[in-house]
């Protein structure tokens, strides 16, 4: 997106850029490995179950001589009336995601320019990441300059994109950063939908179900589930490795049918997961899960195996 240039003066000042629908979005993947004749090593012993649940934000609460609270209160304020209005849920504010609006805010002023990326700076959803425990899976930001919240407000309700942005459903959380320059306001408003934290327990229940209710619906048989360590290994190898195929996978695979895959979402199976679910043959399971954020995914993401045997 261009960025424009720096105005000095204006009768009524507003730019305003955005940055909508979802920076980052889950594909499921699936893999059915029936055999494997590879070799693979063991797990690596850094990714085991602790990490199922995240590791503590940097939320540090960095100060800006320049910020405006009371700007940023009235933003929220502005924001979820016109959500009550269109009848959609309101916005809670995140302290973490409004420390990373604040911080874009501020390098903005510092570059005399709106834009949603600067060069060297993290994208959205890594800058998120960086200080929120959150778990997100989808994101969205407005950027403004203006001269107060509510013509600020104003304006991006009048440009269709923002206005989808400020009034999106599936956002449920926001973070608000204004700094000042003069009579000028750099407003950054970082939205967020975020789910549900599970714990490596309460996860593989999820799964677990979902695997029963698949065999019900098929009218099949339920299957005796079993607990394997190997499983979770296997899975938190995948988590380290930020990808589904790993040594520790392939070894398991010598044993069992797996299903392995990645997903924000543990109670629904990836698509494919029905037919390899419907089998006869099959007498029992287990479920095998690691939480991470990695690279591809910085907010975090279930990595799952499921051995079918």
């Amino acid at each position: 997106m261009g960025r424009p240039n720096w105005m000095h003066r204006a009768p009524r000042l507003w730019l305003a850029f955005l940055l909508s629908a979802s920076a980052m979005s889950v594909q499921f993947s699936n893999r059915l490995l029936a055999s494997s004749t590879e070799g693979g090593e063991d797990p690596a012993q850094t990714a085991q179950k602790a990490t199922l649940k995240p590791a503590a934000a940097t939320t540090a609460d960095i100060p800006f001589d320049n910020s405006e609270p009371q700007v940023e209160q009235q933003l929220l304020a502005l924001a979820n009336q016109a959500r009550r209005q269109a009848g959609v849920p309101l916005l809670t504010l995140d302290a973490g995601l409004s420390q990373a609006a604040r911080i874009h805010a501020q390098a903005m002023l510092e570059a005399r320019q709106l834009s949603h990326q600067f060069d060297g700076e993290p994208t959205l959803p890594q800058r998120l990441a960086a200080v929120t425990e959150l778990q997100l899976d989808q994101e969205g930001e407005n950027v403004a300059l203006d001269y107060d919240a509510e013509h600020g407000h104003q304006h991006l309700m009048l440009s269709p994109p923002h206005r989808a942005n400020l009034l999106n459903p599936a956002y449920n959380v926001v973070g608000l950063g204004v700094v000042r320059s003069g009579d000028r306001l750099y407003i950054v408003e970082d939205f967020g939908r975020a789910l549900p934290s599970y714990s490596s327990s309460e996860l593989k229940d999820l799964v677990a179900a979902a695997v029963t209710q698949e065999r019900a619906q098929a009218r099949l048989p339920e299957l005796l589930r079993r607990d394997l360590p190997v499983a979770d290994d296997a899975a938190c190898s995948m988590a380290q490795a930020d990808k589904l195929g790993t040594p520790a996978v392939r070894k398991l695979a010598e044993h069992f049918t797996l299903m392995t895959y990645n997903t924000l979402h543990p109670e629904t199976l990836p698509s494919g997961a029905g037919h390899a679910l419907a089998s006869r043959n099959l007498r029992s399971f287990s479920v095998g899960a690691c939480y991470a954020r990695t690279e591809t995914y910085p907010t975090g993401v279930y990595w799952v195996v499921l051995t079918l045997d």
